[in-house]
């Protein structure tokens, strides 16, 4: 059940919410009904992530055979009886929360942050590739078959390699042995002098997600009252918001 959570990712980081301590405690009784309590880092995080968030930890832990019921619980968060009501009756986002949602679907924004794992695993993959010595127009043409028979020693790019791998085939961009390992999430292939630039542009998704996971990280120890780095425990600030009128722990 655990590993079912842990492939949920927030869908702006591309990070498991279980690596992300998101997931606060799981309960199971003898039914096959399951318990998924979890709280984000602030209280006014996005209201339609957190809604497929909720919703794929039920998807992902539904899946399992012995489970009856998955029932998400999103505490102290603006819309969380919303948000908890809606993922347990199956409601779509849309009919749950109607002013978050004047669009109607949640695909358009799952597509989107899709499009954002996709092509921050694929910079990991492509660069790893580069220390191994391999030219761009060797990777450039690389097919499926010759990917997987590439060893990395790197533990983060031994991790991110099954999951850029999932991502080509869920999207439908690679599936046979003779496919190509590398291509833009619209399906057309990445030319040799066209690689440069298209690997600036996946550094600026990069770096925009590290900024944002760093940012939850840090909210996140900071409701929890944990220590950030190894320092002491942060200030605390009374209204909960931006921190200008924190007290030391303990203040009145």
């Amino acid at each position: 059940m655990w590993q079912r959570l842990a492939s949920v990712t927030d869908p702006e980081l591309d990070e498991s919410v279980t690596d992300l301590g998101f997931v606060e405690h799981v309960t199971v009784d003898d039914d096959g009904d399951v318990d998924i309590v979890f709280r984000l880092p602030t209280y006014w995080c996005s209201a339609n992530f957190a809604f497929l968030m909720a919703d794929d930890m039920r998807r992902a832990v539904s899946s399992l055979p012995w489970v009856r019921k998955a029932r998400p619980q999103l505490r102290d968060h603006m819309v969380a009886e919303q948000i908890n009501l809606g993922v347990r009756e199956g409601r779509s986002f849309a009919d749950s929360l109607k002013e978050f949602a004047p669009g109607g679907s949640l695909d358009e924004l799952r597509d989107k942050f899709r499009r954002k794992a996709f092509e921050r695993r694929q910079e990991v993959m492509i660069l790893a590739l580069r220390g191994l010595g391999y030219e761009d127009p060797a990777i450039c043409r690389m097919n499926l078959g010759s990917f997987d028979e590439v060893e990395f020693t790197s533990a983060e790019v031994a991790r991110q390699k099954p999951r850029y791998r999932d991502l080509l085939i869920e999207t439908g961009l690679a599936c046979l042995p003779e496919d190509r390992a590398f291509v833009a999430y619209e399906g057309g292939p990445i030319k040799r002098y066209e690689l440069v630039s298209y690997l600036q542009r996946l550094r600026g998704v990069r770096i925009n997600m590290e900024f944002n996971s760093s940012l939850c990280r840090g909210l996140l120890a900071v409701r929890n009252r944990e220590p950030v780095d190894g320092k002491a425990e942060p200030t605390r600030s009374p209204c909960g918001g931006c921190g200008s009128c924190a007290v030391p722990s303990g203040g009145q």
